[in-house]
Order: structure tokens, then C-alpha cells, then sequence
């Protein structure tokens, strides 16, 4: 019988009835010192041997029982003890058998209204069960008619059963990445050659959930409190983040009142007031995806203190209502608790250019990124007859003989590669007469075609696309004899790939990343990491649709937060796709080409180009600015020099194919894994060595490529040079100098030069022949890039003025009691007002955030109580922006030529005369350069002067220095096939004051307004999960509810 409740003089007993492993675990020994601080209750621990070997009849009796599953636990024999005994129990003990089961944890979550990933269940009775209702795909999985698209998670339905899979696309590199429990200082390994699921059991499929590289760990005690903690997602990187003390890094965050309000659910859905999950925050919405039971948070005293209050009125009032459980105005362990060091972060100025005070502080760092070194971009086209081309066309056409198909995924590739492989002759025949030219040709690109599809072993699908076109037609009878049909018997068949992230690209990138965390952020060093894992850093980075772009973002990033392992998922987690922002030409095609028509008159004729508009003092202003006076002169020397290179590739193509015919293995490929490539920063060692080329590239392909540029430079039946083959020719140059100088091909580093010469001033007027086209060319290909600048300006302007009006008000508040303060630094009321009830945007606001909504993120918010953090209300955003050379160019003259605008004559370039003049003698904006825009706030400044926000433009020509360069740091980096990428120069004169108003004002005419910006579109492979919203939340209020003082249901 249990003894007398609440009597006189006598102790509420607590038994704790679980494994000793977990009582004299720290927080469970922290807890329960604080519990029997109070003088209020006797604790009595069980013991393994009472639990495991006694009869429950024998237990010890208590008034509160803390009784939870572990490994070797009989939770059944703790069931019947609670029968028989019915003390008060903390968590009931029937419910944890559903933790167990992640089936019956989603199903529970969903009958409480609780929102839980997208989710399917795939149930086999025996191992490797063939389902009807299951079907796997490359890039998909489809049960019971529902398709989840890769990247998506595999989870064993065994709750206990920790091996959790994610599978990703083969546009982002595919594999697998198994997640599990921490061993040592990893989380999760990545498997690149992982591209089919399990099939031994049962599992549940959901979507996968971008989350920005965090998870949250949320820790209730009761229904009313709840303790929330961001750490580094094991799906990024698999490495654990530990503090000196080995101790995995975390960090408390708010919780926003819908997920206090899903705490709340979760402990009476699952009858558990002590009670940890899983929450996923994606885009602006939350999601419940593990429960796990009885959890306490580790290291940290206040939640301690919270904890042993909450759990003491939690028994007072089921065993002693008639006490107060009011909390005492000193706590009794608090003389002796030892004080945590408190780590501030350093007010900020102006790191590049120069401080502006103590008082201002970094708002917003936003960068505009080329990518990092590649491969030369190729292209193969050929007319096809062949029957197994056509019906291959045909079948992924829908078998419309007028249509065209497109090519790119594994399966469609391999069957083109399959086809190919059967047309190809097995050995080379040299030309026996001018009539079989035209057959020697179309066999040589076959060849070429099935080099390319053959180069790396395997598909990734995010470099090679083929596309057929049907050009001939003919009438046949159908195969029923029922009248006729049409059937193509000609297509054109376009082959692009090339354009490959080098190991040397990946590397610039991350180091690129590693330098913007280091340099970019002043007063953070290393501790932008931490700025970021508490939700202080709002980071988003897009990418065009390119593979070498995705690639080189990703590796960014990886410096960027200081990860490790491979790209893809890093990729998948971190990088948003939107090509109609970063990608394509076709707003200024024809400006493009009529700039391009007026370039070659200008080379090609003898007559000085005028200045047409009246600034001769500035070279810059000129047609065609920046071209040699010789360029014509240099034509024919590029021509012959190219046709050197040729013959010399010619060669080696030749041994190559003596060497393969003799030993009978003409079809076997020097083993090279593409997969294992993309993750490298060092060079191919084995293949310098053996004499072939850098990467991937056979001697055949190499050859193909050089050809190509010798016949497109110089058209010699109509005696004419194709000077857009310029930058082409500079392009492929500069690569053999750099991956393949062990080659000695000799002629190249002259032909270097005078490409050099010559692209120097092709490349930046191809961009716009004059000032006034670089400036309408550039606004018509940046325009929705400097929409977007714009708007993340603006929203960072508003946040800012929100928190600072916030701040003022609540500083001009009585400050609440010491009593009142104590209860409101624990008592967790759910939040009454609903989300949806709290926005208050007008059309102007909605538009201006329908890009990415930005403001869904900025509701979560540090939790400064726990954090250790002086200034939790310290928040920088930062946007990335990687694309290619096209939107770099096109920003630059925009930014530099905006003040030529006739609205806008009169006023100063944003761009100081100095910087002007680096920027005509830069004549290339090379690999990984980059435009940067940073906002300073002054926090001494009234918010309505417009000297409140500051802006810095720098910007830096990337890897802009010659493989010939013969000094001694650029020689080692020659030894790895790297260049260095140039430091940040200025566009401002030192002590200038640019302010956000300004800028503004200056860009706005280019900029596509903010209200243009189109409603989300429906998702499409692994972007999908990065789709936008149209939805604005609201800005100002509730942003920043941190302070001790503010509203109870605020916390």
C-alpha cells in the first residue's frame, strides 16, 4: 500500500525504476539533486538487480514512479508494477511500446493533427518480398501510386533500428548516405555507388526535407515547457561538432508558438511529460519526424533548473495540492552553482575598407560567385540514318516521328551509349579517296559520341545531355497493314558535355568559402560557425541549373561552415537551383549578336573605331574598348598556331590507337571513376604519370576538341575568321597549360599569348560594344538577379528597423518582479493566436519576399537564457549567387555604367574613377570572381537618417593570373593545376558613404520590380524542395522574442 500522501512531516517518495546506466547518467544525477535540494521528497533508485531479478511485489514503494524503456529493460514488469501499486506516474508506461514502432509514431502524430513529413509505408512479410504496389525507379520511388522524388529518406519501421538512408539524385551526382547513430566523430557516411534501395524489410519512404543544414532536438518536461536545441544535421557532412571538451556542439533556439504548440501535442499523444523529438523546420513550416521518449538535455544548468521546477510542481500537485509549488525566491542548490564564462561577439566595423565606429554593426553580406575552373565545354553534332539511333529516338519520344527527344538521365544514356557501341567500327580506317570523306567523318564522331558517353564509368547525368531532332520523314505502311504512318529516316544529333568542375575548381571554391569565413565577417573569425548553428546567421545559396556551378556552391559552402566529405550531399541540403534567375542569355540575344557583328567590324576593318560619346578622356567609353591595334594582324598567327596544337594532339591520338590495337583492347577504358573525381582537389597522379591527360579526357577527345576549334576559327572556303572562336581557343589554352603542361605541347604557350590578347578584348565587349550596351545588355540578363539584391536589401533594412523599434519599446517597460521574472524564464504557455492570424502583409510586402521567403526564417531565433551568447539579437543574412561568367559581367556593368541612364543624368557613378580605370585594365573576370555587397547598420544614427545603412561594394577578378606567371608561389600551385584566386579590391573610394537609399535609387531602373517576381512553381526533381512561396510573413512583430521581460506566451 502506498503510504500516506502529503503527510506531516513526511517526504514525497520518487522511485526512478530505470537501468542505473541512464539514473547515473549527468542530467538524470543533475535533476534529481535539484529535486532532493527542495527538502520536499526522498528519491529511491531501483537498481538493475530489483529490476530485472525481483518480483514487483518486492519493489520499493513510492508516491511518484520515473519509469522509462532502455536496452534490457521489462517494460512489461513495470507495467504490472504500476497496476499494482498505482503511484503518480511521470510518463505512462503502455504509450512507450509505440515508440518502438515508427509506423504506429506516425500514425499517433497524425490522429493528433501533429504535421509529419510526406510519408509512405512499405510492408514485407519475408526478406526481399516482391510488392505489386512498389515500384523503384532511377530517379523515384512510387508506392501505392505515391511518388517520392530523390533525394528522399529511407527509415526501418523498427524504432529501435537506427541505419536511416537518404538516396539522391542523379542530377546532383546520386548515391546514398547512411545516417546513424554518433560513432565517434561521425554521424553518417556517404556512399556514392549506393543508387538502389533496401529490400529486406519494411520501411517508410518520405520526402526529404531541405533544412538549411540544422536540426532541432526539442526536450519537454510536461506539456507546458519545452527546451529546444539546433545541432549540425548528420545529413550534411557526417561529422559531429564537438566542443574542447569532446562534447557534441548545440545550441538552444526558440521555438515559434506553433512548435510550442506541437510540443505540447506530442506529450499528450504519447502520454510522456518528459518526452524529446525530432523537429524539421523547411521552408517556413515545421515537422515532427521521431519521437524518442524519456530524453534530458545535456549541459546545461538553467535547463536543469527548469527541469527540477517544473517535475517538483508536477508532483506537489498530484501527491500534495494543498502545498504551494510556488518557486522559492532562491533556489537551494543556487549558492554553490558554479557562474558559465560568457563569450561575447565584437561589435562590427568595416573590415575592407576602413571602420566607421564601434557602432556599426553587419547586416548583410550578399555575393554574386562565378564558378570555379572547368573543362572546356564541347559540342558534337552529326546527322543520323542509323535504325537503332532513330527507333532510339522514337522510343523516348513517345514514338511521334516529328518530335524531338532529349537525353540525360542514366538509363536513356546507357541505351544511346549501347546503340552507339553497335555502330562504332571496332578499328579505324584511314581515308582510301575524297569519296569516303564524308563517311570517315561520320564515323569519327560516332567514335567521338561514344568516347563521351564511355568517359568516367558511370552516369551522373549533371554533364552530358543529347539531343535528336528528326529532319527527314518518309510514309510507310504500318505494321497491322492498316493504311500509313510517318517514320523519320535523318536526325540531327547534338551531343553537349565538357564544362566539368576540375579538381582544381572544387578546390578554389573551398577556399574561396573558407577566406569569406575568415575575412567577410568582422569580429567573427571562426565564429560565423557559431553564428550559424544558433539561427543568428539566415543563409540561402542559389545556383544556376549547370553542374559546374552546383558543384562549385556546394564546395563553397563546404569551406563556408568548415565541412567535410563529399559534395552531393552538401549540395542536396544547402543549395537552392534557380536557373531563370542565374541562368540563360535570351532577354539580350539579339543585342548580343548585333554586339558581336559590330566586334568583328571592328577587327576585321582597318578604320579606328570613334567615340561616339564625346568623353575621350576615358578610354573605357570607346567602341570596342580594350582591343589590341593589331588584332587583325594576330588572326592568321592564332590560326597557324592552333593548327600546330592540332597535329601535335593528332599524334598522340595515333600512339594511342597503336597501342590499343596491339594489344587487342581497343574497347577498354583506362579506369577512371567520375563519382570519385568530383570529390578530389588533387590531381590524378597515376594518369600524369602514365603521360595522358588531366581528368577524364582521352587523348581522342582532346583531339576532337582542338579539331573542332581549328575549323570553326578559320572557315577556309569562304576565307573568314569566326572571331566568337576566340574566346574558345584562350579557353582551351589555358586548361592545356595548366592540366596538361606535361604533355609538351609545343606552340601552345605562344598561342596562349596572343589568345590571350585577343580575348581580352573580345570577352568584355561581347557584353556590350560601348558603355550605354554593356549597360542595356546587363540590365536585360541581370535583371531579375538585381530584383532579387534588391529585395534582400530592403527585407534586411525592414528586419533591422523591426528589431530596433522593438528594442526601444521594450526599454521604455517596467520591468516585472523578481518572482514573476522566474516563473516567465519557465512556464511555457502555448501559444493561443494562430500563425496565419498574425500576418498583416500588404500587396507591396507580399511582393517583396516572394522570392524565397526570407521572413519565414527569421522567426527563429536564439534562445539567449541557455545560449551563452552577450548579443542573441546580433542576426546577419547572408545570399549567395553562383552562376556563370554571362551574369558576372552583366552585374559589373550595370553597377559601374548605371549613372549613363537618361533617368538618372546628373548623378555620380556607383563606381569611384579610380576603381573605373582597375576595371577597364581588368580585362577578365576569371574563375570564382566575385562581386560582394555588405550592409552596415549604425546604430547611433536615427532609424529614418539614410545614413543608418551603409553599403561596401567590392569585387575581385578571381583566378585571374597566367599559368606563365614564373613566381614562386604560383609555381608550387602549378603543381597541383591550380591558380590563386585575387583578393577583394574596392569600387569605393576610402571614407565614401554609400547609402542604401542611394543605391537604390541608382538601380532600381534596371531591376525587375519586386511585385514581377512570379508565384512558386510546382517542384521538379531535387529543386522542387527548394520551391518558393508567395507567402509574407509578418516582419516586426514577435521577431525577436527573446528577452526575459517580455510577454509569458512570448518565450
Amino acid at each position: 500500500m502506498a503510504p500516506e500522501e502529503g503527510g506531516l512531516g513526511r517526504k514525497i517518495t520518487i522511485g526512478v525504476c530505470v537501468m542505473e546506466k541512464k539514473v547515473f547518467s549527468a542530467p538524470m544525477a543533475q535533476i534529481l539533486e535539484r529535486l532532493e535540494a527542495f527538502g520536499e521528497f526522498e528519491i529511491i533508485c531501483f537498481g538493475d538487480k530489483v529490476i530485472v531479478e525481483d518480483s514487483i511485489e518486492s519493489w520499493p514503494l513510492c508516491d511518484c514512479l520515473i519509469a522509462f524503456y532502455s536496452s534490457g529493460y521489462p517494460l512489461e514488469k513495470a507495467e504490472a508494477y504500476a497496476a499494482l501499486r498505482k503511484p503518480f506516474l511521470v510518463n505512462e508506461l503502455e504509450q512507450q511500446h509505440l515508440l518502438h514502432d515508427r509506423r504506429k509514431v506516425y500514425e499517433r502524430l497524425e490522429m493528433f493533427g501533429i504535421p509529419v513529413p510526406r510519408y509512405a509505408l512499405v510492408n514485407r512479410e519475408v526478406p526481399c518480398q516482391e510488392l505489386d504496389y512498389f515500384v523503384e525507379e532511377d530517379d523515384f520511388v512510387e508506392v501505392h501510386g505515391m511518388r517520392f522524388w530523390k533525394p528522399f529518406v529511407e527509415k526501418p519501421v523498427d524504432g529501435d533500428d537506427h541505419s536511416i538512408m537518404i538516396y539522391y539524385p542523379s542530377s546532383a551526382g546520386g548515391g546514398m548516405k547512411e545516417l546513424f547513430r554518433k560513432i565517434g566523430n561521425r554521424s553518417s557516411e556517404f556512399h556514392p555507388e549506393v543508387r538502389r534501395v533496401r529490400r529486406e524489410g519494411s520501411y517508410i519512404y518520405e520526402e526529404f526535407m531541405p533544412t538549411g543544414g540544422t536540426d532541432v532536438k526539442v526536450y519537454t518536461v510536461g506539456s507546458e515547457y519545452a527546451h529546444a536545441e539546433a545541432r549540425k544535421s548528420p545529413v550534411v557532412d557526417g561529422v559531429v561538432m564537438r566542443n574542447p571538451d569532446g562534447k557534441e556542439v548545440r545550441y538552444p533556439v526558440l521555438l515559434t508558438p506553433t512548435e510550442k504548440q506541437m510540443a505540447r501535442e506530442v506529450c499528450i499523444a504519447f502520454r510522456q511529460a518528459v518526452c524529446g523529438f525530432d523537429l524539421l523546420r523547411c521552408e517556413g513550416r515545421s515537422y515532427v519526424c521521431d519521437v524518442n521518449g524519456w530524453s534530458f538535455v545535456k549541459n546545461s544548468h538553467k535547463y536543469y533548473d527548469d527541469a527540477a521546477c517544473v517535475l517538483r510542481k508536477m508532483f506537489l500537485d498530484a501527491k500534495a495540492p494543498h502545498l504551494s509549488s510556488t518557486i522559492p525566491p532562491i533556489l537551494p542548490w543556487k549558492v554553490n552553482e558554479p557562474i558559465q564564462p560568457c563569450e561575447g561577439l565584437t561589435r562590427q566595423g568595416s573590415g575592407i575598407i576602413g571602420t566607421f565606429g564601434q557602432s556599426e554593426e553587419l547586416r548583410c553580406v550578399i555575393a554574386v560567385i562565378r564558378h570555379g575552373d572547368r573543362t572546356p565545354k564541347q559540342k558534337v553534332k552529326l546527322k543520323v540514318t542509323e535504325e537503332r539511333l532513330l527507333n532510339l529516338m522514337l522510343k523516348y519520344n513517345g514514338g511521334r516521328p516529328r518530335s524531338e527527344t532529349k537525353l540525360k538521365s542514366a538509363v536513356q544514356l546507357q541505351d544511346l551509349l549501347d546503340a552507339t557501341r553497335m555502330l562504332v567500327p571496332r578499328t579505324r580506317t584511314g581515308r582510301e579517296s575524297d569519296s569516303e570523306a564524308e563517311d570517315f567523318e561520320h564515323a569519327e564522331k560516332l567514335r567521338q559520341v561514344k568516347a563521351v558517353l564511355e568517359e568516367g564509368g558511370h552516369f551522373s547525368g549533371i554533364y552530358r545531355k543529347v539531343q535528336l531532332k528528326p529532319l527527314k520523314w518518309v510514309k510507310v505502311q504500318r505494321s497491322n497493314g492498316e493504311g500509313e504512318e510517318e517514320r523519320p529516316i535523318e536526325a540531327l544529333m547534338v551531343l553537349k558535355y565538357g564544362g566539368v568542375l576540375t579538381h582544381a575548381g572544387r578546390k578554389q571554391a573551398e577556399e574561396l568559402g573558407r577566406y569569406f569565413r575568415n575575412n567577410m565577417y568582422p569580429g567573427e573569425g571562426t565564429g560565423l560557425l557559431r553564428l550559424h548553428s544558433t539561427y543568428r546567421h539566415d543563409l540561402k545559396i542559389y545556383s544556376s541549373d549547370e553542374g559546374r556551378v552546383q558543384m562549385s556552391a556546394a564546395a563553397f559552402a563546404k569551406g563556408l561552415l568548415d565541412l567535410e566529405g563529399p559534395l552531393t550531399p552538401i549540395l542536396v541540403s544547402l543549395v537552392s537551383k534557380d536557373s531563370s534567375m542565374l541562368d540563360g542569355l535570351d532577354n539580350a540575344s539579339i543585342e548580343m549578336e548585333a554586339a558581336k557583328a559590330r566586334l568583328n567590324e571592328i577587327i576585321t576593318s582597318s578604320v579606328k573605331p570613334e567615340n561616339g560619346n564625346g568623353l575621350s578622356e576615358f578610354p573605357w567609353m570607346v567602341d570596342g574598348a580594350g582591343l589590341p591595334s593589331n588584332a587583325f594582324q594576330l588572326l592568321p598567327k592564332l590560326v597557324q598556331l592552333t593548327k600546330k596544337v592540332t597535329e601535335q594532339v593528332k599524334l598522340l591520338v595515333m600512339d594511342e590507337d597503336e597501342k590499343l590495337s596491339s594489344t587487342g583492347s581497343y574497347d577498354v577504358i583506362p579506369p577512371y571513376d567520375q563519382a570519385k573525381a568530383l570529390g578530389k582537389t588533387i590531381i590524378d597522379v597515376d594518369r600524369i604519370a602514365a603521360g595522358l591527360p588531366c581528368g577524364s579526357e582521352g587523348f581522342l577527345l582532346m583531339f576532337a576538341r582542338w579539331r573542332k576549334l581549328e575549323r570553326d576559327l578559320y572557315i577556309e572556303r569562304k576565307e573568314r575568321y569566326d572571331i566568337t572562336q576566340i574566346p574558345d581557343v584562350y579557353d582551351s589554352c589555358k586548361y592545356d597549360l595548366l592540366h596538361n603542361a606535361h604533355l609538351n605541347l609545343e606552340g601552345l604557350d605562344e598561342l596562349f599569348k596572343i589568345a590571350q590578347l585577343l580575348a581580352d578584348g573580345v570577352i568584355p565587349n561581347e557584353y556590350g560594344i560601348n558603355p550605354m550596351q554593356k549597360l542595356k545588355i546587363g540590365s536585360k540578363i541581370a535583371r531579375r538577379l538585381l530584383g532579387k539584391l534588391l529585395i534582400d536589401l530592403r527585407n534586411t533594412r525592414e528586419e533591422a528597423i523591426g528589431v530596433a523599434e522593438l528594442k526601444n519599446n521594450q526599454d521604455e517597460h517596467t520591468k516585472p518582479t523578481k518572482a514573476a521574472k522566474d516563473d516567465t524564464d519557465y512556464q511555457l504557455k502555448p501559444q493561443t493566436k494562430n500563425d496565419d492570424g498574425r500576418r498583416s502583409s500588404t500587396t507591396s510586402e507580399k511582393s517583396m519576399d516572394q522570392d524565397d521567403d526570407d521572413d519565414k526564417e527569421t522567426k527563429y531565433r536564439l534562445d539567449p537564457k541557455y545560449a551563452n551568447v552577450r548579443t542573441p539579437e546580433r542576426h546577419v543574412r547572408t545570399r549567395l549567387y553562383f552562376t556563370s561568367e554571362s551574369h558576372i559581367h552583366s552585374l559589373m556593368n550595370v553597377i559601374r555604367y548605371c549613372n549613363l541612364d537618361e533617368s538618372l543624368q546628373g548623378e555620380d557613378s556607383l563606381v569611384c574613377h579610380s576603381a573605373l580605370e582597375r576595371l577597364y585594365n581588368t580585362k577578365e573576370l576569371d574563375y570564382m570572381s566575385y562581386i560582394v555587397l555588405r550592409m552596415f547598420e549604425n546604430t547611433e544614427v536615427p532609424l529614418e537618417d539614410p545614413k543608418r545603412f551603409r553599403i561596401e561594394m567590392t569585387f575581385s577578378r578571381g583566378a585571374d593570373l597566367s599559368p606563365l606567371e614564373n613566381d614562386s608561389q604560383a609555381a608550387s600551385l602549378h603543381q597541383e593545376h591550380t591558380l590563386p584566386i585575387m583578393g577583394p579590391e574596392r569600387l569605393q573610394e576610402v571614407g565614401s558613404y554609400l547609402t542604401l537609399e542611394t543605391m537604390e535609387m541608382m538601380l532600381r531602373p534596371f531591376a525587375m520590380p519586386a511585385e514581377d517576381f512570379p508565384p512558386p512553381s510546382t517542384p521538379q526533381g531535387f529543386s522542387g524542395y527548394f520551391s518558393k512561396s508567395a507567402a509574407v510573413l509578418e516582419r516586426l512583430v514577435n521577431l525577436w522574442p527573446f528577452h526575459k521581460h517580455g510577454h509569458a506566451n512570448g518565450k
